[in-house]
């Protein structure tokens, strides 16, 4: 079918319809898609159809073009991810046509995706590990080695779901490797679908930034409150980290005694617990300060159920 443009070219203004003008029209009235309209509105008639040709034409050529949808990236419609809808109403004796433009399914699917990942936020985790699509399928056979642990974060999903936001949250432990980060991104993305919203922090990069913003005070200040805040809070591949004191007592025992019995906190780790708290209870400054790791374990141990992760390092597998 030739543009409207080329269409309309065809009319001479004030006199009657070229014979080629009049073989569009016909073309046109004979789509499967405007005789539908016409079975579904009996009183849209040809002459209504004639008066609103450019809005018959663009409702007829956005279907065509939706029924080959190239992507949203390269949707030759006039609004990006929407066609054009037409109705009929008949109001004293006045047969109306009306257009309106209508969001299409991959339109949604993309707004919905967008809003998921405005909940999430990262500091130093690679991107495409939380804009990645995942499935409960994918994440089971991944690994069956691994599937106790799945299991376990599976069903904290569903009851977070079903009982809103917990206390409690999880602490994943295992060899490097094993999709513990990868496990916690999943975790992410199903409760961002659930309304909630999601920090996830890479340890040993956040520690080393913390030196600088120790001279920011106004920026440690709002990124320390977004992580209080946060309903999800992750730690990941804690105890890899270079620590010291101010970090330890200040930034991250401020924000673990704010969350605890608020909000859930959860962490990824090579360590176990007991090998975690004799990495908090020495500092490369201060030498061994076991009240003080103690201090710090006492507000991850009670507030985290314990995910054992095991199976094949999965780093550089292609």
């Amino acid at each position: 079918m030739e543009s409207m443009g080329e269409l309309l070219k065809a009319w001479p203004t004030g006199q009657a319809l070229t014979e080629q003008a009049e073989q569009k029209l016909t073309e046109l009235l004979a789509e499967p898609l405007v005789e539908k309209l016409r079975a579904k509105y009996p009183d849209l008639d040809e002459r209504t159809i004639r008066l609103n040709l450019n809005r018959v034409y663009q409702y007829v050529t956005e279907y065509r073009n939706c029924s080959n949808c190239p992507g949203l990236d390269k949707c030759p419609n006039d609004f990006e991810g929407h066609y054009t809808l037409l109705s009929s109403d008949t109001i004293n004796g006045l047969t109306q046509l009306y257009d309106r433009k209508v969001a299409c399914k991959k339109f949604i699917a993309r707004q919905t995706e967008d809003q998921i990942r405005s909940r999430v936020r990262s500091f130093y985790i690679d991107e495409k590990a939380l804009q990645r699509g995942y499935s409960s399928d994918e994440i089971l056979t991944n690994d069956l080695e691994r599937a106790k642990a799945v299991g376990q974060v599976l069903r904290y999903i569903d009851r977070t779901k079903e009982q809103g936001l917990q206390e409690e949250g999880l602490y994943l432990a295992g060899r490097f490797g094993t999709g513990k980060t990868f496990l916690m991104c999943y975790l992410l993305h199903e409760l961002a679908k659930a309304g909630y919203s999601g920090v996830i922090v890479y340890m040993p990069d956040f520690v080393e930034d913390l030196k600088t913003l120790m001279h920011e005070p106004g920026k440690l200040k709002e990124t320390v409150e977004m992580m209080k805040e946060t309903d999800l809070l992750i730690f990941d591949d804690m105890g890899a980290e270079n620590l010291n004191p101010w970090v330890r007592d200040h930034v991250l025992g401020a924000i673990l005694n704010y969350r605890m019995q608020r909000k859930p906190t959860f962490y990824t780790s090579n360590y176990e617990l007991e090998a975690l708290e004799r990495h908090f209870s020495f500092t490369s400054k201060d030498g061994d300060e076991l009240h003080k790791g103690q201090r710090i374990m006492d507000r991850i141990r009670p507030y985290v159920e314990v995910v054992m992760v095991t199976g094949e390092n999965k780093r550089g597998r292609k």
